[in-house]
Order: C-alpha cells, then structure tokens, then sequence
C-alpha cells in the first residue's frame, strides 16, 4: 500500500462515498490525508469472506465481483466502496471481493482512521450520522 498519496486532490471522490456524504470539504481532505492507494491485478481476490477486516476501499479504476456466501455475486465500478464496516468493528468480512480486471483503490486502514477520527471528532459525529440514517432506511424498509 502507497500511504499519504491521495491528498486533498481526492476530495470530490470521496464526497461521492455514500459513508462520506455530507462531510464538509475540510473534513473530506482530513480524510484523505490518510488514504492509501493500491493496485491489485485481474482476478485478484482483494478481501476474502471470513477473514478479518481493518480495511475499507473506494473504488478509483476498475471492476470487482463481490461474492457473498451463498447470495448473488455483484459488480461494483469506479466509485463505489467496500468494506466500510471494518473502520469500525473486527468482525470477519461478509463476502469475497475479486477483481475482474485491473483495479485501482483508495484504501484506508482501520488504526489510521480511528487515530484521525480522534484528532477530528466532528467527523465522528458525522460518520454515527450517515451510519444511523443507514441503519434507519434497511429497518424501514419492507424486506426486513
């Protein structure tokens, strides 16, 4: 992993994270001052299910095949993220994500994160927000 790379020049992208919307600027480019970046080659498995998460990934370029035991594989694209509840707990990682062609992240690791979320409580705040009204929506919605 390449630390400290991204910067502030990845604001815009991480506004469009649904975990990072609403986070004023100053708090996107705090967030991105710890970023890392990496590249996995085609059909690299980039988190395996089971195993221990202390990652959470944006999708810059690239494809990959999110494989959830026993449920319908899906593809994610540039933009969309995964793995944001390793930020926050040591739980095993719910599915297998493979990449299906060349793949370029932004990732974040979770003792990173937290050191930053403790210089910077308000985005803390922010985060149990987005978090809260996530958790509102899936127990409203009429599947659960």
């Amino acid at each position: 992993m390449t630390r400290g790379t991204m910067g502030r020049g990845w604001t815009d992208v991480l506004s469009d994270v649904p975990l990072f919307s609403g986070l004023s600027k100053r708090h996107l480019n705090k967030i991105a001052e710890v970023a890392g970046s990496r590249r996995f080659p085609r059909y690299t498995t980039i988190v395996r299910a089971g195993e221990r998460g202390d990652k959470f990934f944006v999708i810059l370029d690239g494809t990959v095949l999110v494989k959830p035991p026993g449920k319908r594989a899906v593809r994610l694209t540039a933009g969309d993220s995964f793995g944001e509840m390793a930020l926050l707990d040591d739980a095993p990682r719910s599915a297998t994500v493979e990449a299906q062609d060349e793949v370029f992240v932004m990732l974040f690791g979770r003792s990173e994160f937290g050191k930053m979320l403790a210089r910077e409580p308000k985005i803390a705040v922010a985060l149990l927000r987005t978090l809260a009204q996530r958790l509102r929506a899936v127990e409203s919605s009429p599947s659960h």
